[in-house]
């Protein structure tokens, strides 16, 4: 396979990464600057298909992504990922499709993803395949086209810039850390008491608890809100009283790069370059990930 730079260190970049480095590509990753956070590195980690179109796409590139986490879950120590019982309620299932269920059985069991683990493993898996990480930011995609053939664009709402992409939107995310009380499944709700669509959700993490959460649509304010902190708490201790009165340990907030369809598709760029688009995810990055990885291979091996 030709060289291939792929734009984007987030979950989805760093997963097409090593597809791709695994199957003999001399790949390249470009990242920006390390003080930048990526939306994945603020990711709650519950694979669940949130906040992502089209839906029947979305579900066929989990079910593919499932297969591979159940397995990455066989090292927890070593990946971060976990499969673990959780508990639906307030509509919170009805938005996904019956195969979905099937797949996570009932009561549910999906894996849930530490990704303070998990993304340093993906880097030391593209390492051990023979691929790079490289602190580079760009302006344009042809910049990466100028030293590789082949280009992935997996730079999320960056893309509105790279790919002058007008249909990508920003949508922010809050959520609070505690000290975990003794919750250790996960919780998924999908309405608040006045009957108004809000998820509120609890994951268990081996360094706390994550309660959460917003979604903000066209806000791009990285500064945690202590009001939304305060009601996030409120929210998750109306189904689970004892986090009530749990200290907090941090609060984070994340952007969550939505578009009204995933572009993943192959263009051919100016000069002959190659460029496949892996962006806009949405909430469901991580759980998409290697379905979408594996996409990204067949558009290429279909050249």
């Amino acid at each position: 396979m030709d060289d291939v730079i792929v734009v984007g260190a987030g979950v989805i970049g760093l997963t097409t990464a090593v597809m791709l480095a695994e199957r003999d590509a001399d790949v390249r990753v470009w990242s920006r600057e390390e003080a930048a956070p990526t939306a994945s590195e603020v990711s709650g980690g519950l694979c669940w298909p949130y906040r992502i179109e089209p839906q029947e796409r979305a579900v066929e590139w989990a079910v593919r992504s499932f297969r591979n986490f159940a397995w990455l879950a066989e090292q927890p120590a070593l990946t971060g990922v976990r499969l673990v019982r959780g508990t639906l309620e307030d509509g919170a299932g009805e938005s996904v499709p019956d195969e979905w269920h099937s797949l996570i059985g009932s009561p549910p069991r999906t894996p849930l993803v530490d990704m303070q683990t998990y993304l340093p493993y993906l880097r030391g898996r593209l390492a051990a395949a023979g691929g790079r990480v490289e602190q580079r930011g760009i302006a344009s995609l042809d910049e990466a086209a100028a030293e590789a053939p082949v280009v992935v664009n997996c730079t999320g709402l960056g893309a509105r810039e790279l790919a002058g992409d007008k249909g990508m939107q920003p949508v922010r995310g809050q959520i609070v850390v505690v000290e975990n009380p003794g919750v250790d499944e996960w919780f998924l709700a999908s309405r608040t008491d006045s009957g108004d669509p809000q998820t509120t959700y609890l994951l268990p993490q081996p360094y706390g608890l994550l309660l959460g959460g917003t979604a903000e649509e066209d806000a791009e304010d990285l500064t945690p809100d202590p009001a939304v902190t305060e009601a996030i708490v409120r929210r998750c201790s109306r189904f689970r009283p004892e986090v009530a009165d749990a200290r907090i340990i941090e609060e984070r907030v994340g952007l969550r790069p939505y578009r009204p369809r995933v572009r993943l598709e192959r263009q051919e760029l100016p000069g002959g370059a190659s460029c496949v688009h892996n962006y806009g995810h949405g909430g469901a990055g991580v759980t998409v990930s290697w379905g979408c990885a594996l996409d990204v291979l067949r558009l290429l091996d279909g050249a």
